[in-house]
């Protein structure tokens, strides 16, 4: 806690019946209190865990900045009670992950009536002019439907290059409902500019809402996007210091899986406490550790130069 930042990110990962409740310092990626359960968590084990974590730092006379979480419904209410006074950011990742998923599965959709609209045609080869017609015909569209599965990515891709653009205007012609889908991704992204401040986003945000809902399609499979959570995802905007995703954190829980992939099978309360804290120890000597191997390279590189 001696270089605490003032921002924390909490996630929980599940771990067979138990469940890790992580609360890292999301600028410096340390774990700085943990919990494990033995069941789902509630509000009232989220509770606990913040509450006690607020002593700590009462105790120590720091203070509280912003709190990054992802779209849980199980962070809101404890948080509020907690600390209702500090900023709560929802995860920039995760928003923008659900938004790109309503995207490609409109696409999808747009892919699944192309198919329903291919003509038939009789086997053999066509021998008459309509039967020429509706061969070229059902091509085209087929040839449609693969361009729109192999480029599907440009959909929701951030930034495009002038040949990607080209493409997309390419695979796109007549069918202006999917240059819809490009231009709502595109608004969305400036929305994280860093350049914004919340109030300006949030008016975008405002005008962006009702620019779709006049689409009834676009609005019904962009749900998403009147989603509040989106609103809490612009938070970060009015502190250059407030990291907008929850990335210290999941970093960690990544880290969790991975050693308990490796070091052994057989879990337990006790011993995922104990190899959660042994890992807090490691971070904790982490920079003497690595002032150690400098040292050690120096020494080593001195032995060997010629005199």
């Amino acid at each position: 806690m001696a270089e605490f930042s003032g921002y924390i990110a909490i996630d929980e990962v599940y771990d067979g019946p138990f469940c890790v409740l992580s609360l890292v310092d999301n600028r410096t990626f340390k774990r700085v209190r943990y919990r494990v359960l033995d069941h789902d968590p509630s509000h009232k084990d989220i509770l606990y865990f913040v509450c006690g974590f607020k002593a700590i730092l009462t105790q120590r006379g720091l203070t509280l900045k912003g709190i990054t979480t992802d779209a849980s419904p199980l962070y809101p209410l404890p948080l509020s009670l907690a600390f209702p006074d500090v900023p709560h950011q929802i995860c920039e990742f995760h928003i923008l992950k659900e938004l790109t998923k309503a995207i490609v599965r409109a696409v999808a959709q747009v892919r699944k009536k192309l198919v329903a609209t291919k003509p038939t045609a009789k086997r053999g080869r066509p021998s008459t002019k309509e039967a020429k017609r509706t061969v070229a015909r059902r091509k085209r569209l087929q040839q449609k439907i693969a361009d729109l599965f192999e480029h599907r990515y440009l959909f929701v891709q951030h930034t495009l290059t002038p040949t990607q653009r080209r493409t997309l205007h390419h695979i796109t012609r007549g069918m202006p409902k999917l240059r819809t889908f490009r231009d709502i991704m595109e608004e969305v992204y400036r929305l994280f500019d860093r350049r914004c401040r919340t109030d300006t986003a949030l008016a975008k945000l405002a005008l962006l809402r009702r620019r779709v809902r006049r689409f009834k399609e676009v609005g019904k499979i962009l749900g998403k996007l009147q989603s509040s959570n989106l609103d809490k995802a612009l938070t970060f905007l009015d502190d250059k210091l407030f990291p907008s995703t929850s990335n210290a954190v999941e970093r960690g829980n990544r880290r969790h899986r991975k050693m308990q992939k490796t070091v052994y099978r057989v879990r337990s309360e006790e011993n995922i406490t104990n190899r959660i804290a042994m890992d807090m120890l490691r971070d904790s000597q982490k920079d003497g550790r690595t002032s150690t191997i400098e040292t050690l390279h120096k020494t080593r590189a001195k032995k060997k130069t010629p005199l």
